[in-house]
């Protein structure tokens, strides 16, 4: 593994402040060679791929950062097994790649080597098995051509059965034949790495701005609405990129999506026993399809996804249909022990991906290739979709390759597969951190200043929601340098407190503290 460090990132902090003081500047006529729209992982990747470049960069979204589809995803690093199954072999491989960099480079505090078993129940043919265990063997053989470390991803093995049911107490032991064995990168949150990807950006000299809503795009720049005043203005930049993930098609003309729903419910981790691995469990009936099911270490426990097509109007924030909760409750039920009702699921979050339009004539979009596009329009707007959170780096690099070609614009050559994100370290410096665990896993080298806002004020080191572990330091944090503004960045994307609708209830006040704890200082 290559060591990676993350020294303390000088002007890496967001908070209103600075906010308030960078679209002044742009306001008044400040020029910047990248615009970027958008700042979900694409989106902040491009941010960062261009300021690395040595370009002026500003970054806008309507929201806030990862408020739509990035944090929504099954919080894994995938190493591109599904896509080698189906023949898009140039994503699989992408897709390990990007995995790698992720683990060993740029995020080692945030990614981590997640143990997954597919049970082999009955309703798991021996033919079926083989064939998983060849597609396991496969990954593994992508892992190698990517170079990512045996250290960091062990081998695939196969299980006897007591060895499944030890790191899955709660599968059905009757007809059990055993499991298999896989490992993957697990993210330990989403949205916290777009936060990471964004602070690296400003760090790097790029403007960051939430609430900054486009309303036109051109070739001179963008038309913009400030969402927490009502102010109109006019970005300049050179180039655009238009990274807006399934809400692409309504700032450009051209741009054919598919949006597919991914769906997940929230568990507390009691109901299903200890889990040592997340699982796999097989759809019956389907081939190369399992639902998910990952655990947390928070508590929780998350199991998805269905992949839907969808069409309409795309929402801000989707809802869960009540199918989707019924399907995945099934598929639970079809191998595990315990017995989940409707009333076992505390929370649910539904995410659309932007997938490319390709006329699947029975209007499945389950194999629509990930694979992501750019695509470059007159007035050089560039406009990237497609592809998934794995790969985010590698689909900003594509959209800033184009926008510098677009303009001609003096850029150095991609940095990012080499640029670590803030509080990124080697994971054997991080481990000698005296800090808790669990804030090392989500703030990396950043831990120490989070862990020393509760040694300060013991009000602030006890968790703001009863068997929930996240404290009054962490909302706090989210306040004062991770750029957030109001309750919802604090609840639903800096921590994930707000994905059960019962502990947000309760941690409001919390929320409503630390943002006037920082409005004081």
């Amino acid at each position: 593994m290559t060591p990676t460090s993350s020294p303390a990132l000088t002007g890496s902090s967001l908070d209103a402040e600075r906010r308030a003081r960078e679209l002044a500047e742009l306001a008044d006529g400040a020029e910047v060679d990248v615009l970027v729209v958008g700042l979900g992982a694409t989106g902040a990747g491009a941010a960062l791929d261009a300021a690395t470049r040595g370009l002026r960069v500003a970054a806008i979204d309507a929201h806030d950062l990862a408020f739509g589809t990035s944090r929504w995803s099954s919080k894994l690093i995938h190493g591109g097994l599904r896509y080698l199954a189906v023949g898009q072999l140039d994503v699989a491989h992408e897709s390990a790649v990007e995995r790698g960099v992720l683990m060993e480079r740029t995020a080692p505090h945030l990614v981590r080597a997640q143990p997954f078993v597919l049970p082999l129940t009955p309703l798991v043919s021996r033919a079926q098995a083989t064939l998983a265990r060849a597609g396991f063997l496969a990954g593994d053989v992508l892992r190698a051509a990517a170079r990512t470390s045996r250290s960091t991803l062990p081998a695939p093995r196969t299980l006897s059965a007591v060895e499944t049911r030890h790191l899955a107490p709660a599968l059905r032991s009757t007809g059990l034949r055993g499991g298999l064995l896989s490992w993957d990168g697990q993210l330990t949150d989403d949205a916290r790495l777009v936060t990471a990807i964004a602070r690296t950006a400003a760090a790097h000299g790029a403007r960051i701005l939430t609430r900054v809503r486009a309303l036109e795009l051109g070739g001179d720049g963008a038309l913009v609405r400030d969402e927490t005043t009502g102010e109109e203005l006019r970005i300049r930049a050179r180039t655009i990129v238009n990274a807006a993930g399934v809400w692409a098609g309504g700032l450009v003309d051209d741009v054919r999506l598919r949006p597919s729903r991914g769906t997940h419910l929230v568990l507390r981790s009691e109901d299903l026993g200890r889990l040592s691995a997340g699982l796999h469990i097989p759809i019956p009936g389907e081939t190369n399809r399992f639902v998910l099911v990952l655990p947390q270490g928070d508590g929780r426990v998350y199991v998805g996804l269905t992949d839907e097509p969808v069409d309409g109007d795309i929402p801000d924030v989707p809802e869960v249909p009540e199918t989707d909760i019924g399907f995945l409750l099934d598929v639970l039920g079809s191998a595990l022990d315990v017995t989940l009702q409707r009333s076992d699921v505390v929370g649910a979050f539904a995410g659309l991906r932007p997938l490319l339009d390709t006329q699947n004539s029975d209007g499945s979009t389950a194999d629509i290739s990930r694979k992501h596009a750019v695509l470059t329009s007159p007035d050089a707007v560039v406009t990237v979709v497609g592809g998934k959170l794995t790969t985010y780096r590698r689909m900003a690099q594509d959209a800033v390759d184009a926008a510098v070609a677009a303009r001609g614009l003096a850029a150095g050559p991609c940095r990012t597969a080499s640029v670590p994100l803030v509080g990124a370290d080697h994971p054997r410096r991080l481990a000698q951190l005296d800090v808790p665990a669990r804030l090392v896993r989500r703030y990396g080298t950043e831990a120490t200043a989070v862990h020393a806002l509760g040694v300060a004020d013991p009000e602030l080191a006890r968790p703001v929601v009863p068997g929930h572990p996240v404290t009054g330091a962490e909302l706090l944090w989210a306040v004062r340098h991770e750029g957030a503004l109001d309750e919802g960045d604090v609840l639903d994307r800096r921590t994930r407190i707000g994905l059960v609708p019962e502990d947000r209830g309760v941690a409001e006040a919390a929320a409503r503290e630390a943002l006037a704890r920082a409005a004081t200082v």
